[in-house]
C-alpha cells in the first residue's frame, strides 16, 4: 500500500515542479528549471564532470525533469531511464524531442523490479530518489543484478549528519509547527486550505502528537512536502548496510539548503562552503559492485 502512495504522490507532484512557476512552453519550462537547479545546486554539474560517461551504458533511476539525463547524454553516456511515473517519462521524452537528444530506452517501473536483463549496465546513476524507497535492500539487489561485474553505482541521498536534519527539521520545524498548532487551537490563526501549514495541521490532528513528531515519521513530511509518504536519511554506515552488495569508494557532502536558513548568506562564502562540505543535505556516494 505504501508503494502505491509513493507512486501516486510523485505522479501528482513531479520532482522540482514546486520550485518554479511552470511555463506552458516546454522548452522555456526546461530552461527555467535547469537554470534554477544548477544555480541553486551547482555542485551537481561539478560531480557529473567527475564521472566518465563516455560510451558507457547508463541507467538513471528516477528521472524527474530529466535535467541530469540531458547532462549525461551530452557527456557521451548511452542513456536509459527508469521512473515510477508517467509524468516524468512524459517530460523526459518531451525534453529529448525538443533538444534532439539521442537515448536508448525509457521505461515505466520500479527499482525493486528493474525491467532489464542481468549484467546490462556499466553505470547506474540516481539523484535524490533511493531515499524514497522503503524496500531499499530489494532495490539494491536489483541494481546489483543489472550492473556488470565492474559496474559503478552513483547516488545522492539525504544526509543525516546535516544542518537540515538536526537543526531545520528536528528543531526549528517541530517548534514552528507546535507554535502554529497552539495559535490554531486558540483560534488566533487559521491557515488557508491547500497551504503547507494547513496540510501539516491536518496530518497532526489525524496522526496525533506523539506519532507525528516522532522523527521517523516527521522526516517523511518535511523533506518533499507534508503529504510525502516516505523519506530516509543516511550516514556512511547506513549506506554500507543498505547497499551490502557494494563497497563505497568515495563520499562527498554538498548543499546547505540555504533557503531554510534565512540570513546564512551573510556568512563569508568560505565558511558556507566549509559547512556545506561537512554538514550539507546532499550525500553523494560512489559505489562499486562487490
Amino acid at each position: 500500500m505504501k508503494n502505491k502512495y509513493i507512486k501516486d504522490f510523485w505522479e501528482n507532484n513531479p520532482v522540482g515542479e514546486n520550485l518554479i512557476i511552470k511555463e506552458l512552453d516546454w522548452n522555456k519550462h526546461f530552461q527555467k528549471y535547469d537554470d534554477y537547479r544548477y544555480k541553486t545546486e551547482s555542485h551537481i554539474l561539478f560531480e557529473l564532470d567527475k564521472i566518465d560517461f563516455k560510451e558507457k551504458k547508463v541507467l538513471e533511476i528516477g528521472i524527474g525533469q530529466a535535467s541530469d539525463s540531458e547532462q549525461i547524454i551530452k557527456r557521451g553516456g548511452k542513456w536509459n531511464g527508469l521512473d515510477l511515473t508517467e509524468a516524468s517519462i512524459e517530460r523526459a521524452k518531451m525534453r529529448f524531442k525538443i533538444k534532439k537528444l539521442k537515448f536508448e530506452e525509457i521505461k515505466l517501473g520500479s527499482c525493486t523490479k528493474i525491467p532489464w536483463p542481468d549484467n546490462y549496465f556499466d553505470l547506474i546513476y540516481s539523484h535524490g530518489v533511493l531515499h524514497h524507497v522503503p524496500e531499499i535492500k530489494l532495490a539494491q539487489e536489483e541494481i546489483s543484478r543489472v550492473l556488470k561485474s565492474e559496474g559503478k553505482l552513483i547516488i545522492m541521498l539525504y544526509n543525516k549528519i546535516s544542518l537540515n536534519y538536526y537543526l531545520s527539521i528536528s528543531v526549528i520545524r517541530r517548534l514552528g509547527l507546535l507554535f502554529i498548532f497552539l495559535l490554531n487551537h486558540l483560534k488566533l490563526y487559521t491557515p488557508s486550505e491547500n497551504t503547507v501549514f494547513h496540510k501539516h495541521l491536518t496530518n497532526l490532528k489525524k496522526k496525533g502528537f506523539k506519532n507525528y513528531f516522532n522523527m521517523k515519521n516527521f522526516i517523511n513530511y518535511n523533506t518533499d512536502g507534508p503529504n510525502n509518504p516516505y523519506s530516509k536519511v543516511y550516514t556512511k554506515s547506513i549506506i554500507a548496510n543498505d547497499f551490502s552488495k557494494f563497497y563505497i569508494t568515495s563520499i562527498n557532502c554538498h548543499f546547505l539548503n540555504e533557503r531554510h536558513f534565512p540570513g546564512i548568506q551573510i556568512l563569508p562564502i568560505k565558511i558556507r562552503n566549509f559547512l556545506s562540505s561537512k554538514f550539507g543535505w546532499h550525500l553523494w556516494a560512489n559505489l562499486k559492485k562487490k
